[in-house]
């Protein structure tokens, strides 16, 4: 049985699946896969994501398919819709709807995905880690003015001279992490995290 996991770019096709796989095994009596479905950012995959979605969903061993996307970049948000818990809450309902089937399951990683890795400054180089702001204690309160990714990048720069490369030190990054930190640090993690060890368990 498996997860087949929508994302918008190389890191995320390289890195999530073995993050999740490490989550799931860690909670699950029996192993459970994660497939990557790589779009082209985050416009293609609100195009064609029920295309995709009928397809794999048709499948016997697939549990679900689950789309992540980073709430930071989308710009299909409605103006009245700026704060975090509004802009996720509509745009979970607004993807799923337009796929309309119970085992496609919409979430954004707060704000970016590198806010997982904030999550667990030791992974960072040493250098790097010293310049963390505070607000690194709660990753995903690190907001639309200076994501995690510009975030990193900047500090990256200060540090070392050189920027963040997101496909290259991300996917080290993410090697390295503790899912079960990043479950503890970040509260949106933790409900996509929580809802696919159920999901798992009612396919077992």
């Amino acid at each position: 049985m498996k997860f087949v996991l929508f994302c918008e770019g190389w890191t995320e096709q390289s890195a999530l699946p073995d993050f999740l796989r490490r989550w799931l095994n860690s909670k699950l009596p029996a192993k459970v896969g994660v497939q990557p479905v790589r779009f082209n950012g985050w416009p293609e995959m609100v195009k064609d994501s029920p295309t995709k979605a009928r397809f794999h969903l048709a499948k016997p061993d697939v549990i679900a398919v689950v789309a992540l996307l980073d709430l930071y970049g989308p710009t299909f948000y409605p103006t009245n819709r700026s704060t975090v818990a509004d802009r996720y809450a509509w745009a979970k309902a607004f993807l799923e709807e337009k796929v309309s089937n119970p085992r496609f399951h919409q979430y954004f990683a707060v704000h970016e995905i590198e806010a997982w890795i904030l999550s667990q400054p030791d992974v960072l180089p040493s250098e790097v880690r010293k310049r963390l702001p505070a607000t690194h204690v709660k990753p995903e309160t690190i907001n639309f003015n200076e994501p995690p990714a510009a975030l990193l990048n900047r500090l990256y720069e200060e540090a070392t001279k050189r920027g963040y490369k997101k496909r290259v030190y991300g996917e080290e990054l993410f090697r390295a992490l503790d899912p079960q930190v990043v479950w503890e640090k970040c509260p949106y993690f933790r409900q996509l995290a929580d809802e696919l060890v159920d999901l798992a368990k009612k396919a077992l």
